[in-house]
C-alpha cells in the first residue's frame, strides 16, 4: 500500500472491525490445519494461551466473510506465522480488507 494512500481512520477500522476475526481464522488454521499447538500459536503470535483458547471457542473475533482475497491473504499470514512463507504486513491486510 502506497503511504499517499494510507489513511489512520482506515487502520484504526481494519483494528476494530476486521482485524480480530481475521486473527481468529488464523489461529484457527495454524491450530487446525498446521497442527501447531495452543502455546506454540500464542508465542508465535505474540499474545497469551488464554487468547488462543478464545478464538478458538469463538469468544474473541468476530465472524468474517472469507472472500477469496480475505481467503488468501489469511493463508498468506498463516504460512508467515508457521515459518512457511515471506512476511505480510498490517499494510497487507488492511488493503486487502478494505477493497470494495
Amino acid at each position: 500500500m502506497s503511504e499517499s494512500s494510507c489513511n489512520i481512520m482506515k487502520c484504526d477500522s481494519l483494528a476494530r472491525k476486521y482485524l480480530p476475526g481475521i486473527r481468529a481464522e488464523v489461529v484457527y488454521r495454524l491450530v487446525n490445519d498446521k497442527g501447531m499447538s495452543q502455546s506454540d500459536a500464542a508465542k508465535r503470535l505474540g499474545v497469551t494461551r488464554a487468547a488462543i483458547s478464545q478464538y478458538m471457542s469463538k469468544k474473541r473475533g468476530a465472524d468474517i466473510k472469507l472472500c477469496g482475497d480475505i481467503d488468501s491473504l489469511i493463508d498468506r499470514w498463516a504460512m508467515a506465522v508457521a515459518g512457511e512463507d515471506d512476511q505480510i504486513t498490517l499494510c497487507d491486510v488492511c488493503k486487502c480488507a478494505m477493497k470494495k
